[in-house]
């Protein structure tokens, strides 16, 4: 019983921070897909593909919706990561993140009750559902953004492929070589993919029974995130 405490107990301190951040960001990666008409609130890339396909088929209303997503996503990481530059000369690193998922969590919560005010939505191309996306990205933008400058060793859940990839590649290595330290690197990669899965499931199911009030169940999330943060807890190992 005591091992079996421990080990959950060890494994909750190893992985809490990266499930939290992978659950919400499949979640809401997913409720802004099924709700703004296939815009992506992270995913740079995917908005690029739809408004080419877009621009090909001249039959998407919210085309520029996906176009001046690119602008205001790179306008959201250049004031952030300037933030996280000033702040660094007088701030700890888990002062920075404090402040940066509190942001995440208001534009989040932005997200929410503008979504709930507007909807429903008549079609893709109208401005509520533009004003609704941009609030969706610039808390997924700030998210990536952390990720890449402050929480570079924790995977930031919200763009998935790379470490899909990586697992691909963890599973081979651990089959031709079952060592531990191969073991360490297919489990941390394999609870971020089933993490993000279970995540898109929950924020699809959700929404489904709650629309926009959906996001609710996330923001808690990131919310225990900055608790962690302002308890200096969230750069332990």
């Amino acid at each position: 019983m005591d091992k079996t405490q421990n080990g959950l107990e060890n494994f909750w301190q190893k992985y809490l921070k990266s499930i939290l951040l992978i659950f919400v960001g499949g979640g809401i990666d997913t409720i802004g897909f099924i709700s703004l008409f296939g815009f992506f609130t992270n995913h740079v890339t995917g908005n690029l593909v739809m408004a080419g396909a877009g621009l090909v088929s001249k039959d998407d209303p919210g085309l520029w919706i996906k176009i001046c997503a690119v602008p205001l996503f790179i306008l959201t990481v250049v004031v952030t990561k300037f933030f996280i530059d000033r702040m660094s000369k007088t701030r700890t690193k888990n002062e920075i993140i404090y402040r940066l998922f509190l942001a995440e969590a208001f534009f989040l919560s932005l997200f929410m009750v503008i979504g709930i005010s507007f909807t429903p939505f008549e079609r893709a191309g109208t401005i509520h559902v533009g004003i609704t996306s941009a609030f969706g990205l610039i808390a997924l933008a700030i998210r990536n953004t952390s990720g890449k400058t402050l929480i570079e060793h924790l995977n930031p859940g919200t763009v998935m492929t790379g470490t899909t990839t990586v697992f691909g590649i963890n599973i081979t290595n651990y089959l031709q070589n079952r060592s531990k330290e191969n073991w360490k690197k297919l489990e941390s990669t394999m609870i971020s993919v089933f993490t993000f899965i279970f995540g898109a499931l929950m924020g699809a199911l959700l929404y489904h029974l709650l629309a926009f009030w959906s996001i609710a169940f996330f923001i808690p999330g990131v919310l225990a995130l900055a608790y962690l943060s302002k308890k200096g807890h969230f750069f332990l190992k």
